[in-house]
């Protein structure tokens, strides 16, 4: 009775039985929610590419490296979220759960808010220092702009899909996500076709979409008949869980955020090259994040099922989830890469209109998406470290290898040789150099903290 129960309600048990099916059931959801989630912005770049310009697509396009600059910090308290929840799941402390659920609830909506006000304030400055040029700079001003005007929705449903994932249900973030991703095309092509809009029209239609997901997911939490339940009444921030969530979810957030700020100086690179290759550049990017929603799947089902498999002490099966959640990573992203690339014209056409745009996309696909596969082998096994309580060592080791390294390269490796493809190639360099220090973490870690279980 209690499987029929816990699979009824969502809660998926991963203390027990095969774990390469459950590791699947878990991942797959999930990446097809963060894909539907970037739809959202792919959404956006698709539409103003082909009814509002090149212009409008560059403003657009050329803005991810800066809203994931200014988001990712706090969207790494989310992980430490999932990690304390799952933890304590392991543990079977449900009065600690219900702690942790209203706590995270509250700082969703405090980050939110900071996010609002620190994008609006800095949104102008920051594309002007990324060389953004002059006839996209007011149009992806007024972008980011409204953008970070969403931002609590967007924080309460990446906090609240945490919560769900920590008791193993990816399904619920998902449904939401259909549904608000069905109204933010609607309102694209309504705001931006008829009521010509243009960038304004896609923002307005991301914001709604976001609140949409948002109060869905909130409903879910309100609703469950779990540990996790919310009560909106009850919200409060628990020093002592806040203080847990912080703990792992700062270096998290800080990987995010510098990873992010090196993404930021090669977009200022790849804006020096004019108009035609930011929307070039920004038509592929999309692909990009497609395979690497399939390798945070894998990342985040190592996070959790390590997490609560651990707080029960349960270490051999922490073995075999990086095991399994690398090669499922591998095979998923390598599979994806191999149709990006073959059917690359094809892929980049349904973002950009114009040849020219489209003969940069081929640049970038053939530099970084064929190697696109390769980072499974470090977030994965980052996931695992973190999910054990070893939050800050793979986000040190990640800075390095793909921030610092990428930093460098532009001003040494670039500055020599100022080509777009000797710009590009920084990716799968510093991808080989951070699969070697997180992998190799991992070994020297694990030879302490998984001791078989007596």
């Amino acid at each position: 009775m209690e499987n029929v129960k816990k699979k009824r309600t969502g809660q998926m048990d991963m203390l027990h039985g095969p774990l390469m099916s459950k590791i699947i059931l878990f991942a797959l959801p999930l990446a097809a929610s963060s894909i539907l989630q970037q739809l959202f912005n792919a959404a956006d770049v698709a539409v103003v590419g082909r009814f509002a310009g090149n212009q409008a697509l560059a403003a657009v396009g050329g803005n991810s490296s800066v809203i994931n600059l200014l988001v990712n910090l706090f969207v790494g308290f989310s992980v430490g979220a999932n990690v304390v929840i799952a933890r304590y799941v392991g543990e079977g402390k449900a009065d600690k759960i219900q702690k942790t659920v209203h706590t995270v609830i509250s700082m969703a909506l405090i980050c939110g808010v900071i996010l609002s006000v620190l994008g609006n304030v800095v949104a102008a400055p920051l594309l002007k220092l990324m060389n953004t040029p002059e006839e996209v700079l007011p149009l992806a001003t007024v972008y980011l702009k409204i953008y970070f005007g969403g931002m609590p929705f967007f924080m309460l449903y990446n906090f609240g899909s945490a919560i769900l994932r920590s008791i193993g249900d990816t399904q619920k973030p998902l449904y939401c996500l259909i549904l608000s991703g069905i109204i933010n095309v609607g309102l694209n092509l309504l705001l931006v076709i008829v009521f010509q809009l243009s960038v304004v029209g896609v923002a307005i239609a991301t914001v709604t979409a976001n609140g949409v997901s948002a109060g869905l997911i909130l409903l879910f939490l309100c609703r469950s008949k779990e540990s996790i339940r919310l009560d909106l009444r009850n919200l409060t921030l628990c020093r002592e869980e806040m203080v847990k969530i912080i703990k792992i979810g700062a270096p998290a957030g800080l990987q995010g955020m510098v990873f992010s700020f090196s993404n930021v100086c090669i977009q200022s690179a790849i804006n020096g090259f004019g108009t035609d290759a930011i929307a070039g550049s920004a038509a592929a990017l999309n692909y990009e994040f497609f395979t690497f929603f399939v390798t945070s799947a894998f990342a985040q089902a190592a996070v959790t099922f390590t997490s609560q498999n651990y707080g029960a002490k349960k270490y051999e099966r922490c073995r075999n989830v990086w095991r399994i959640s690398v090669m499922l990573g591998l095979c998923g992203t390598g599979i994806l890469c191999a149709v990006f690339v073959l059917g690359r014209e094809f892929f980049l056409g349904i973002f950009a209109a114009d040849a020219a745009a489209v003969r940069y996309g081929a640049v970038r696909m053939l530099h970084i998406q064929v190697f696109s596969f390769m980072p499974p082998l470090y977030e994965v096994t980052g996931g695992v470290l973190r999910g054990m309580g070893y939050s800050m060592t793979p986000a040190v080791l990640t800075m390095f290898g793909s921030c610092a390294v990428r930093v460098i390269w532009i001003y040494t490796v670039f500055a020599w040789n100022p080509t777009l493809e000797m710009l590009f190639w920084v990716y799968p360099f510093s991808w080989v150099i951070t699969i070697a220090l997180v992998v190799g973490s991992y070994f020297i870690i694990g030879r302490k903290a998984l001791v078989c279980e007596k």
